[in-house]
């Protein structure tokens, strides 16, 4: 084990849940109208590939879908670039929310490999799928802050989260529950829950691992 890893297996922090909700909702505030449009500008995307031939488009039954699988992991990225990025004070624009195609197959594996990872252990057994499902909650972020590549991103989020996995939990499930609440809205209120949760994550983030002082955004390897 590394030193940096030994840091992260070892680090002791306070899991703030409400800390991270409000700080997420400021984080959302300052480009509410952008980030609404670019959780409307995903959906739209995400039906239009749908419409493709599978596999690249979904088949019959609605399912699957080579081109969101590989598009939307690297746009879903978009929340948390511009949310940190708003975090460390630099200027942004609606152009950051694709910057995460600059960086593509670190971003693209986290999500690939953490999906797949989960969804075995869910196949398996429920309970190792949620626990490994929550242990990757910081796995995009630091792929995106910490220019981890994917591996590494994975096993740096595992480390730090299972410290305090059942508080991780319990924010993760208040996640979900606001989301939830959105949906219930018509579907309309996930404008807003979706792009609130993800600034949730990257205040948790920002809480408990700590943001370089360098533009990340600005640096050519994102």
């Amino acid at each position: 084990m590394t030193g940096s890893d030994s840091e992260l297996a070892n680090r002791n922090y306070t899991v703030k849940i409400g800390d991270y909700l409000s700080r997420g909702w400021d984080i959302f505030k300052e480009f509410a109208w952008a980030f609404v449009l670019f959780t409307l500008l995903l959906a739209v995307i995400g039906f239009m590939l749908s419409l493709l031939p599978a596999p690249i488009g979904s088949n019959a039954e609605g399912q699957g879908g080579l081109a969101n699988a590989i598009v939307s992991p690297v746009l879903g990225a978009g929340f948390y670039i511009v949310a940190l990025g708003i975090m460390k004070g630099r200027s942004y624009s609606f152009s950051d929310f694709f910057q995460g195609f600059q960086n593509f197959l670190p971003i693209f594996l986290v999500s690939l490999v953490g999906s797949l990872i989960t969804a075995l252990g869910l196949v398996l057994l429920l309970i190792p799928g949620i626990y490994i499902g929550v242990c990757y909650l910081f796995g995009m972020c630091f792929v995106i802050e910490k220019r981890l590549d994917f591996w590494d991103a994975l096993e740096a989020s595992r480390k730090i989260v299972t410290r305090e996995w059942f508080s991780m939990f319990g924010f993760v499930l208040v996640l979900v529950l606001l989301n939830v609440g959105g949906a219930l809205l018509c579907g309309l209120g996930l404008l807003v829950t979706i792009p609130w949760s993800a600034c949730a994550v990257a205040a948790a983030f920002e809480d408990i691992v700590g943001l370089n002082q360098s533009d990340t955004i600005a640096d050519s390897s994102i």
